[in-house]
């Protein structure tokens, strides 16, 4: 497909795929049926932002509030994770699994990515959020810095289990819920906000384009 062209690009791009349950439930289907649903979704999107020319995207996976929800959902959405995770692995990208990998309730099939691989050319940085958690993510920085240390936001940063990934210009969310849920604080200071009330599932590249065109028209001062 021949895409459209944009004055302006934002150099990191975070994706909220919310709605997998709600589409299912629409279908009369099991709700742990929509996140396999979510998979090619996420593939499409991610060739989108590849062939545009976007440096870096971080997709949220799951949390680590989502775990609480049933067994059955639970190992439907790591499966989804793994089979996205080895998708992109497939392809180009510069690939970083970001979550509490020492939590059982990481996929062990995950963890040769929590250090960046490059696959390919690595033409995009791609941050997948796995078992992730907001307060997991800025422990880590408490953790990992010698008491007093941390005297400025840059050390902050830089101490963040999520450090290798960059602050983020633009997040869309699918799914019409409007919140962040926990996803990158630090990083997400100061994005813009796209909400699409379409469902994960239900992906189309003019989405996408939609939420692009808005982007290109926005103020972006980081506060200055």
């Amino acid at each position: 497909m021949e895409l459209p062209k944009f004055k302006r690009l934002p150099k990191h791009i975070g994706v909220i795929p919310d709605g997998n349950r709600r589409w299912a439930q629409q279908r009369e289907l099991p709700k742990e049926a929509g996140y396999e649903k979510g998979i090619e979704p996420g593939f499409r999107l991610y060739e989108l932002c590849l062939e545009l020319g976007i440096e870096e995207l971080t997709l949220y996976g799951f949390t680590q509030d989502n775990t609480k929800r049933p067994a059955i959902q639970r190992k439907a959405f790591q499966k989804a994770c793994v089979d996205s995770v080895r998708m992109i692995a497939s392809r180009d990208a510069s690939l970083l699994v970001v979550g509490n990998a020492d939590s059982p309730m990481f996929p062990a099939e995950l963890k040769p990515f929590t250090k960046r691989v490059k696959f390919g050319s690595g033409g995009i940085r791609v941050n997948f959020l796995v078992n992730y958690g907001w307060n997991w993510d800025l422990s880590r920085a408490l953790l990992n810095s010698p008491a007093h240390t941390i005297n400025s936001p840059a050390t902050l940063i830089k101490s963040l289990a999520s450090a290798d990934v960059s602050r983020i210009d633009l997040i869309i969310r699918w799914g019409g819920r409007r919140r962040l849920s926990g996803f990158l604080p630090a990083q997400s200071v100061y994005a813009d906000f796209y909400i699409l009330d379409t469902l994960w599932p239900d992906f189309e590249p003019e989405q996408l384009f939609e939420a692009l065109r808005w982007y290109e028209n926005q103020d972006i001062t980081l506060g200055g």
